[in-house]
């Protein structure tokens, strides 16, 4: 046996992806569906009277599914340069009573387009599971945090306070409409059928002698049998790669969200308020021992990149097809479609690691609160002094200078914020001396932060959820392998 380690290998299968997902692309799964596609299509024609189809050839077609022969494959294919016949050849030696009947009337597409979208679709029932496992994770990390009044940010300069639950709600809020696009995309996903070579099913109305109703009931009973419920219901040699399309655009979108996320809690590490986790024998730099890297939400950053940029190649293979087919969509999309699936499964795993792990830092929080509220507080301090018989532009004043003072302080002399020491100093600001505590109480600066979280993810999060009730209970800890 080859050194694995003596030729290229993809990280994504390799090193990070999940081993479901990587299932799901194999060669087992591609060539298996291939030969279930058979199967299925024996049986129908059988069923609609089609002679020369015995029970016998059904049996050993059945029977012999997952009984690959690679190598006598890969021979066959290096002698005639096609895939689908070296697999028609090879699953006619297993099955030899069906070899003359294997692939009756069909095109390569019948195979190869088919066991795509079946293959497709259980990738994206296999993304949906994991992003409402990240989506219920967060949405309990967003009620704990609630009332934890933090800074806001916007241009990442100060801004006015919120908390780290309602901050969680605005990432929520973009996977639960990736998780609609998902769905939408997965639910969309049809059959191509039994169509013929460009589309026009000749070759089954041949086999059918002339009979129309049997070739459509051909094309319903073959896409039931193959889990569908409906097909497409015109098509050239190949279904439509606006498919493609279609289903690769909420994944490239969930590329932008996750990338969103994970920069949001790279930029909170930096601050040191909240960390993605970080194991006990977690190494953060070779060289600076100290270091606690937020290298999940890095990778999270990276691989988005990739997934979000995937989407151009489905829509340049779109616009090029001539006519009724090309070929050069074939082996684009045999590296393009799998590795955006590939990619979105890794992020997601990453997330759910990431989020069940975040870890929040209140003190640092509050510090930094402490250090940016005075300056929010001065309009407070104004309406206050006014409720006492205070002028306010005279109030105004009198804030406007003593602020510039402390920020002096902080910018020119790098001490803290004395702006609160200041005002208590300044015999003017007397009638309010004994309200700034409660002027100055981060909780009152949140609005309706907490009211709208707890709604929220009543109204919004958990009806989404509902339908995935199972898959949320059955959740295990992800854990990467690197």
């Amino acid at each position: 046996m080859s050194d694995p380690n003596a030729k290229y290998q993809s990280p994504l299968t390799s090193r990070y992806a999940s081993p479901e997902m990587a299932a799901n692309f194999s060669n087992n799964k591609r060539f298996g569906t291939w030969r279930r596609l058979w199967y299925n299509l024996a049986v129908a024609e059988k069923q609609l009277g089609l002679g020369g189809i015995t029970d016998l050839a059904l049996d050993q077609m059945k029977s012999n599914v997952d009984n690959i022969d690679y190598e006598v494959a890969n021979q066959e294919e290096k002698k005639r340069r096609h895939d689908v016949m070296a697999h028609v050849h090879a699953f006619g030696l297993v099955a030899p009573e069906a070899a003359g009947i294997i692939h009756l009337g069909a095109t390569s597409c019948f195979v190869t387009d088919n066991a795509d979208l079946i293959i497709f679709r259980d990738a994206m029932d296999l993304l949906i599971g994991k992003l409402v496992c990240v989506i219920s994770d967060l949405a309990q990390f967003a009620v704990k945090h609630k009332d934890l009044p933090t800074l806001g940010f916007t241009h990442f300069q100060p801004a006015q306070l919120t908390t780290v639950g309602k901050r969680a709600t605005l990432w929520i809020q973009e996977l639960l409409w990736d998780l609609r696009n998902m769905k939408r995309a997965r639910d969309d996903l049809g059959f191509r059928g039994v169509k013929g070579t460009t589309g026009t099913q000749a070759s089954f109305l041949a086999l059918f002698a002339g009979d129309h109703d049997k070739v459509e009931q051909l094309d319903q009973l073959v896409t039931e049998l193959s889990g569908f419920t409906t097909c497409y219901p015109v098509c050239g040699q190949t279904y439509s790669r606006k498919i493609d399309v279609d289903f690769l655009s909420p994944l490239a979108s969930f590329g932008a969200t996750a990338h969103r996320i994970a920069t949001d809690i790279r930029l909170l590490a930096n601050l040191k308020e909240i960390e993605e986790p970080f194991e006990k024998d977690q190494i953060g730099s070779s060289a600076m021992a100290y270091k606690r890297n937020p290298m999940r939400c890095e990778r999270i950053c990276s691989l988005s990149r990739h997934l979000m940029v995937l989407i151009g190649d489905v829509l340049q293979t779109a616009s090029v097809q001539w006519l009724e087919r090309t070929l050069d969509d074939s082996a684009n999309r045999r590296i393009s479609i799998p590795e955006a699936c590939l990619t979105a499964d890794i992020v997601l795993t990453t997330m759910q690691n990431v989020v069940e792990g975040l870890v929040v830092y209140p003190k640092v929080i509050e510090r930094r609160i402490r250090s940016e509220l005075p300056f929010m507080a001065t309009e407070n301090f104004i309406m206050a002094m006014v409720t006492k018989g205070g002028d306010r532009q005279e109030c105004h004043e009198q804030i406007r200078v003593l602020s510039h003072q402390a920020a002096a302080v902080v910018k020119q002399e790098g001490g803290d914020n004395d702006l609160i020491d200041r005002v208590r100093a300044c015999e003017y600001f007397a009638p309010i001396k004994d309200d700034l505590d409660e002027l100055l109480n981060p909780a009152t600066f949140i609005g309706r932060a907490p009211q709208q979280v707890e709604n929220f993810v009543a109204n919004h999060v958990a009806p989404a959820l509902a339908p995935y009730s199972a898959a949320i209970a059955a959740k295990k800890p992800a854990e990467l392998s690197v």
